[in-house]
């Protein structure tokens, strides 16, 4: 097709296509993503299926250890990442310095996470993928002796929850909620009663 004879040569090549393919591909995994994300419950079984078949598939092969244990490491920085508050209260202390509240408003702030949990999900997912995937090439698959990378990640983990757990207790926050607290009607009357009886 002649460009001068006013057709759309862009359109036809088959890059533009392959663009266009893309382009689909893409939106319609991003309407997936969308549309699961209130459905956390069947989210965390999915992945759950997931490290299960890559659990399988490692112990069958009997190799790529090194694969398990950067897995194992980066799925320890997303667990901190999603038990840390997005502004870190050690840093603001020390660039604001230590301060009492202005307004009503300052003194009570919602958990916000660093790492929010779909995103935490989505990682994880993608992770376990990814190292499925590296399980069926050989070039990842380095003789190591395991038992010492497990111990060490053990020891790891110990001591970066050990340090988070401390964080935690020190600057009063708590990562999970467990939704609104709820009072029985009937318990709380009684108890007014009672507080009424005792003045």
């Amino acid at each position: 097709m002649d460009p001068t004879d006013g057709g759309d040569t862009l359109t036809d090549t088959p890059a533009a296509a392959a663009s266009r393919w893309s382009l689909a591909v893409s939106r319609r995994f991003q309407h997936f993503l969308d549309k699961s994300t209130p459905h956390i419950l069947y989210r965390w079984i999915g992945l759950c299926l997931i490290a299960l078949i890559y659990a399988v598939r490692v112990y069958f092969v009997q190799g790529f250890y090194i694969v398990s244990y950067g897995l194992g490491i980066y799925l320890l920085n997303l667990l901190i990442g999603f038990l840390s508050p997005q502004v870190d209260p050690e840093i603001q202390e020390l660039t604001d310095g230590p301060s009492l509240p202005t307004r009503g408003s300052d003194e009570f702030r919602p958990f916000v996470r660093r790492l929010p949990e779909f995103k935490f999900w989505y990682s994880i997912t993608k992770a376990f993928c990814i190292a499925f995937v590296m399980t069926f090439f050989s070039v990842f698959d380095v003789p190591v002796f395991w038992p010492i990378l497990l111990f060490y990640w053990f020891v790891l983990f110990t001591l970066t929850m050990r340090r988070q757990i401390h964080h935690m207790v020190k600057y009063k926050y708590v990562p999970f909620s467990f939704g609104k607290k709820r009072y029985d009607r009937k318990k709380q009357a009684a108890e007014d009663t009672a507080a009424l009886v005792r003045d």
